[in-house]
């Protein structure tokens, strides 16, 4: 982004960007994405766009690592609790699946094995060491606590936009989507409960 403060015209036209090239990302990803098509739905001008973010693999980045930090502060973790964390993914993603899109893209696009980021840009610090505390605490099960988080993750993505059985949509009927938080939430308790190992 530029280094001078933004206007008030200045944020909402980088911010209409960010709306647009969300969705464009989500739906081509890195390499199918057009600069052309962002700029034409932002209301703006390629030149404007780089002056922001550099590139659009800069675009991409800042949009991708801001869903990141995102799923972080809208989701919170609770490692004394990890079905309720799950069933609140679930429903982020029944939100937001732009995000999840994002990230699959990310994967397929740039690094298909080891960790999504860099180890500087990893977000999941804090949610590491609440679950070790919660093991020590003997609430959750021993491993390696980012297996546990990983495996928590897994299945609450099991209906989601990446999931190769069936990917759910907001739209479908309140009782289904209830159905899946139950069954999310009791199988997500037993897998992680401590007493089970």
């Amino acid at each position: 982004m530029a280094d001078q403060p933004l206007t008030s015209r200045g944020a909402a036209t980088y911010q209409r960007i960010l709306d647009v090239a969300t969705q464009e990302f989500a739906e081509h990803g890195i390499a199918g994405a057009r600069v052309e098509r962002i700029v034409a739905a932002a209301r703006t001008n390629k030149a404007q766009l780089y002056a922001y973010f550099g590139s659009k693999e800069g675009l991409f980045d800042a949009i991708f690592f801001g869903s990141l930090e995102r799923i972080v502060n809208v989701v919170p973790i609770d490692a004394t609790d990890l079905a309720d964390w799950a069933v609140r993914l679930y429903d982020e993603y029944l939100r937001r699946p732009d995000l999840i899109r994002l990230a699959t893209w990310a994967r397929l696009e740039r690094r298909p094995a080891g960790h999504l980021v860099d180890d500087p840009d990893r977000l999941d610090d804090r949610k590491l060491r609440a679950i070790a505390k919660a093991q020590a605490a003997g609430l959750v099960r021993q491993g390696d606590p980012f297996d546990v988080m990983a495996m928590v993750i897994a299945m609450s993505m099991a209906w989601s936009p990446v999931s190769n059985v069936y990917a759910a949509t907001a739209q479908e009927p309140p009782e289904l989507h209830e159905q899946r938080r139950t069954l999310l939430r009791e199988s997500v308790r037993r897998a992680m409960a401590a007493d089970q190992i």
